[in-house]
């Protein structure tokens, strides 16, 4: 059963999941070696720590609300019975988001069988993307942005992203994991990290430019 954000999956012994009401906590150190003993008490507050976390990762990834809901779902389910295999040669979130990557990217694969893309064929050079012209909004007085209008054209942007650029741009950017965290959840390079980030960057940076361009033509229109 998935654990929305604002509810908390709670921990049976049988690793059983169901919903209990939260009450709200402040993330604290999770101890390893309760969770590995099965502790009900670590384990629910493991869960009701992570799980906002993974959510938002798997919704980055898969766009999907119930397929968000499902990755959630089976990344503690496997975390809890893999982690006494857990060695700590990552963090506990590094381990964590590892898992919750796997399980969406089978789930895309599941979806889609052989249509999985993680990067653009023929994507531009990062001299290319560099060179675009990115008019910077801040200094426009005239343009008058809500955040929240801004926020959504973020989102729908990233939603649009390549498969790889995503993972990584969520990771990096929303998680705020850091390049060599984000190379061990993918199982990539640093080098291929930094470039997918860039790439995402210049793509959302065009995306939001042509919208911004767009919006001002319609504002004189209507003047």
């Amino acid at each position: 059963m998935f654990c929305p954000p604002g509810r908390f999956l709670n921990v049976t012994s049988s690793h059983g999941l169901h919903l209990v009401d939260k009450s709200k906590i402040t993330e604290t150190e999770i101890s390893i070696d309760k969770l590995i003993a099965q502790d009900r008490d670590e384990l629910a507050r493991f869960v009701e720590v992570y799980s906002p976390r993974i959510y938002r990762l798997a919704m980055k990834i898969l766009n999907n609300e119930q397929d968000a809901e499902d990755v959630l779902q089976e990344t503690f389910i496997k975390a809890i019975h893999a982690i006494s295999g857990f060695e700590g040669r990552s963090s506990l979130s590094t381990w964590l988001y590892r898992i919750a990557t796997n399980e969406a990217l089978m789930l895309l694969r599941r979806h889609s069988p052989g249509t999985v893309s993680i990067d653009t064929p023929a994507e531009e050079d990062e001299e290319d993307q560099e060179a675009l012209q990115i008019v910077d909004w801040s200094n426009q007085p005239e343009v008058k942005l809500s955040a929240k209008e801004v926020r959504l054209q973020i989102n729908e942007a990233v939603s649009r992203l390549p498969l790889g650029q995503r993972e990584v741009f969520a990771l990096r950017e929303i998680e705020g994991l850091s390049v060599k965290e984000t190379a061990e959840i993918l199982n990539v390079s640093e080098s291929v990290v930094k470039t997918r980030l860039l790439r995402a960057r210049m793509r959302l940076r065009q995306v939001l430019n042509d919208y911004f361009i767009e919006r001002q033509k319609r504002e004189v229109t209507d003047d």
